[in-house]
């Protein structure tokens, strides 16, 4: 399937994009008083918080929370908050400590991508999917009128042509901003439609994957259950153009200066933290300081792979809870609090990336993230997925 990128109609807000724009709703999963003092911050203004759920709050209340959602998102459209912009794609660069990232805002279509092992696709998963993680993601999509993503998806362009052309164009501003919370800065800049063609054509690479979800695949694996469910209710023309048939991303190239990869760390929240140490040492090598645990292992996905079989082990056997930590200082300072333990992660190398994704392979769940945990994707641009 070549065209398997869409030119979209992306919704802004009119003004006010420090309080418009929060972080991607799997950060800080551990950290409560992040969320609170985001809230803190947007008060009343308009902002993104009011369209997502945050995962540290998963859970509780889910289905109010989900109910209100859709009320605010509804809101907004009534209300007039936000604008539709004409069709095209957004151009934005982020500055955060590890460089400026460039990415470009655009629409894939999800019947060219699978998150399935052993499956080959245009677009294709780069993690394990876990089953567990989707169910409130898709009720969340489901009702909905709009969706703001916060997904990367890498294609390769190792001479980064596609960049080097649009800093060429005179573009259109649409925002320049400091995000909140030291997510750094943020400008964005329209590409019009007829510029958006001419690089969706280029973006198309005959090898398969040609693009694939660096950041956001559970995000990206619901709207795909979603479509699943709306599909069988439509029409074979409706089917080819309805708005839920698409996901709004931010394409970014994997040999982009900016882009490093990080390694998730592993939480074990509510065990006896002894217990855990002594029962991982025994079966990993590994060093250890205080509660966190660092194995004597390569940074490669088999790695990641072991300590997953034995910590999901241990938790099987003593009970615990798993969480998965972005950030060094995190992970430790969590670790240190009592009945945690922490295992502390390599990143892994960009060389290889798309080949081990080229016969339907995946990296194991919570293998690596794009930047640091402030680093992740703020949610700015918007896109209606229904008729209603």
């Amino acid at each position: 399937m070549k065209n398997c990128i869409q030119i979209p109609r992306i919704l802004l807000p009119e003004n006010g994009f420090e309080t418009w724009a929060v972080i991607a709703c799997d950060q800080f999963t551990s950290d409560r008083a992040y969320w609170e003092r985001v809230k803190e911050t947007v008060g009343s203004e308009p902002s993104t918080l009011n369209f997502i759920l945050p995962e540290v709050y998963l859970g509780e209340e889910d289905e109010v929370r989900i109910k209100e959602i859709h009320e605010n998102m509804y809101r907004a459209l009534e209300e007039e908050t936000i604008t539709k912009l004409a069709r095209g794609f957004v151009f934005c660069e982020r500055a955060t400590a590890s460089g400026t990232r460039r990415g470009l805002v655009a629409a894939i279509d999800l019947e060219a991508y699978t998150c399935k092992r052993g499956e080959v696709s245009p677009i294709r998963s780069s993690e394990e999917v876990v089953p567990s993680r989707l169910p409130a993601r898709v009720r969340l999509r489901r009702g909905a009128p709009l969706e703001f993503p916060h997904a990367l998806v890498f294609y390769q362009d190792k001479k980064n042509r596609i960049v080097k052309a649009l800093l060429r164009e005179d573009l259109e501003k649409l925002y320049d901003f400091k995000l909140m919370e030291g997510g750094g800065h943020l400008t964005g800049y329209f590409v019009p439609e007829y510029l958006a063609e001419e690089i969706a054509e280029e973006l198309y690479s005959r090898e398969e994957p040609s693009f694939a979800v660096a950041d956001g695949n559970h995000s990206i694996a619901a709207a795909k259950a979603y479509w699943e469910e709306i599909k069988k209710t439509l029409t074979g023309e409706e089917k080819l153009y309805h708005p839920a048939r698409f996901t709004l991303v931010e394409l970014v190239n994997l040999y982009d200066d900016a882009v490093e990869f990080h390694p998730i760390h592993r939480l074990i929240k509510e065990i006896d933290t002894e217990a855990l140490c002594d029962f991982f040492s025994k079966r990993v090598k590994c060093k250890r300081q205080g509660s966190v645990l660092y194995p004597a292992l390569p940074a490669s996905a088999e790695t990641v792979e072991t300590v997953d079989a034995v910590i999901e082990e241990f938790v099987r056997v003593n009970g615990g809870k798993i969480d998965y930590i972005h950030g060094e200082k995190e992970l430790l300072a969590f670790a240190n609090e009592e009945d945690a333990a922490g295992i502390m992660l390599k990143p892994i190398e960009k060389d290889g990336f798309f080949e081990r994704l080229k016969h339907g392979d995946n990296f194991p769940k919570k293998t690596f993230s794009i930047g640091e945990g402030v680093e992740k994707r703020y949610y700015v641009e918007g896109r209606e997925i229904s008729y209603d």
